[in-house]
């Protein structure tokens, strides 16, 4: 099942995130909990993990974009899954 990867609300007031980085390569298999990202918010860079185990596709984000809450940055596919259209 394809999982879309968004840009998480870590406190109350988040509004929107600045992506940092990347911690695994699109194409790379990423294990549920495992660190996936970075992300800056008013107070502190934050990893966050990620949702599902799978192979991270259609990476959006890219480092220093600002992001609104809960906007799609990614997918994390099964093996033979194809990206949805769009």
């Amino acid at each position: 099942m394809v999982r879309e990867v968004i840009m998480p609300k870590v406190d109350m007031v988040m509004d929107e995130g600045t992506f940092v980085e990347w911690l695994k390569e699109e194409g790379e298999h990423v294990k549920k909990g495992e660190p996936l990202f970075i992300i800056l918010t008013d107070k502190a860079n934050i990893e966050i993990e990620a949702p599902a185990d799978g192979i991270l596709s259609g990476v959006k984000a890219q480092p220093g974009d600002v992001i609104p809450v809960t906007d799609v940055i990614a997918h994390i596919l099964e093996p033979g899954e194809e990206l949805p259209a769009g």
